[in-house]
């Protein structure tokens, strides 16, 4: 019975254990800025904790996964091209990858512009950020969802 009590017991800490290691090294936000009367600006904001690195939408085929934005349908939008970066990209040759790899480090904004057709029609834009962080030891592919309303 002891024996039976002891291994439920570390059965249970080991669980505790893993689900505490879940590594989530970039923090996601979602704003909207209003540039002209049915004109918007979408910020997809990153920050990335130190010694971690975020890859852009940019970096060259057989590297790291680039970051890729994805809208969900919404007839009264239109979008302005690919969402733009801003941030400080950093590029180097990563051997791992054997390409050069185009990199952010800390921020990076990912900035789209939406036109809304009619203003009394649907505004809200939804959509999935795909991306993989790195740091020196380990790679992670993540995906989070947004949903904005244009105001």
């Amino acid at each position: 019975m002891m024996k039976k009590v002891i291994i439920t017991i570390w059965f249970a800490l080991i669980i505790i254990y893993t689900q505490g290691q879940i590594i989530k090294p970039t923090i996601w936000s979602f704003n909207v800025r209003k540039v002209k009367s049915n004109v918007y600006e979408l910020h997809l904001t990153a920050t990335v904790k130190v010694g971690w690195a975020i890859y852009s939408q940019w970096t060259p085929e057989g590297g790291p996964e680039p970051t890729s934005i994805s809208f969900d349908k919404n007839t009264n939008l239109l979008l302005g091209g690919k969402a733009k970066e801003i941030g400080i990209m950093k590029k180097k040759h990563e051997e791992v990858f054997d390409v050069g790899v185009h990199y952010f480090e800390n921020k990076v904004e990912f900035v789209q512009l939406v036109k809304v057709k009619n203003e009394k029609g649907n505004k809200v834009i939804s959509g999935k950020v795909k991306y993989m962080t790195c740091d020196k030891e380990q790679c992670i592919n993540d995906m989070v969802e947004f949903s904005v309303e244009l105001k």
